[in-house]
């Protein structure tokens, strides 16, 4: 298996669905539980606890240096930093562990 994967694409069309209410749910400080569903170069891609449709991503921006991304099934906890309409991802920065 390649280290690297896209989320599914049904939950990529139903985050755009839900982008509304996903935003009023998650309100920048949130914070957030959740599990890692894909992984690229770029960060990690997480669905939200309680949050179905929502589509998190953590950033290697957003991790502390040194610190390797999360494998696939790993938890993330973080709070919401930014809502990024464009591609209708919640931004999340990760807690220090």
């Amino acid at each position: 298996m390649d280290e690297y994967s896209w989320p599914d694409e049904r939950l990529v069309g139903r985050a755009r669905a839900a982008w509304a209410a996903t935003i009023e749910s998650l309100p920048v400080g949130t914070s957030i539980t959740g599990k890692v569903i894909g992984r690229q170069r770029f960060g990690v891609f997480v669905r939200i606890d309680g949050v179905p449709d929502a589509l998190g991503l953590v950033e290697v921006t957003a991790l502390p240096c040194g610190t390797s991304l999360p494998a696939v099934g790993d938890a993330v906890v973080g709070e919401v930093l930014w809502h990024a309409a464009h591609n209708h991802q919640i931004r999340i920065r990760p807690s220090q562990r």
